[in-house]
């Protein structure tokens, strides 16, 4: 289950809270009784190995001038029939 950060308006109180997802969001500060706001912050997930870069999936010897790379099709293709 996610942790959520919560402040007061009202006294500054600041605190974290383990939610579920359906949980409603904690609205009453347990200290003063004012209205809460949810805290967000960066997140921290980092994306490391092979993969996750534009340049992972080419390979080095794909040049503007190779060839082996399919060419569009030049056939059109006609409109469906429209159905009666």
């Amino acid at each position: 289950m996610p942790t959520y950060a919560y402040a007061c308006k009202s006294c500054g109180h600041a605190f974290d809270a383990v939610q579920s997802f359906a949980d409603a969001a904690l609205s009453e500060c347990p200290e003063c009784g004012g209205v809460l706001r949810k805290q967000y912050g960066s997140v921290g997930v980092t994306f490391n190995g092979s993969g996750f870069y534009r340049t992972d999936s080419r390979g080095s010897s794909t040049t503007a001038g190779d060839t082996s790379a399919p060419a569009a099709s030049s056939k059109t293709e006609s409109a469906p029939a429209s159905g009666a």
